[in-house]
């Protein structure tokens, strides 16, 4: 079956970096998608970056923009985030989701991980 697995959450001082890791199996990884999507506590689910296939084709949340990094290595069938310059509002549940069609809305992943938690501290 399907599974992606989140990892290298923590608690980082604001301007701090993270790279978050996801791996995935069961599926065929250059085929999909993946997205990033992070829900903070009490807030809904939001989007914050995407990568196509082939790795070639990205975007990203405005909040985000010009500080995260998402890469696609299909090779490894892993997908990474690198975050840079945290702030206290980047605090949330990360979790990373496969799907066929690159888009940012969340209705088009079918398959998601558990989810890793980055605490931003200020």
């Amino acid at each position: 079956q399907v599974q992606l697995v989140e990892s290298g959450g923590g608690l980082v001082q604001a301007g701090g970096s993270l790279r978050l890791s996801c791996a995935a199996s069961g599926l065929a990884f250059s085929n999909y998608a993946v997205g990033w999507f992070r829900q903070a506590s009490g807030k809904e689910r939001e989007f914050v970056a995407a990568v196509n296939g082939s790795g070639g084709n990205t975007v990203y949340a405005d909040s985000v923009k010009g500080r995260f990094t998402i890469s696609k290595d299909n090779a490894k069938n892993t997908v990474y985030l690198q975050m840079n310059s945290l702030k206290p509002e980047d605090t949330a549940v990360y979790y990373c989701a496969a799907a066929p069609r690159f888009d940012e809305s969340s209705t088009w992943y079918p398959y998601w991980g558990q989810g890793t938690q980055v605490t931003v501290s200020s």
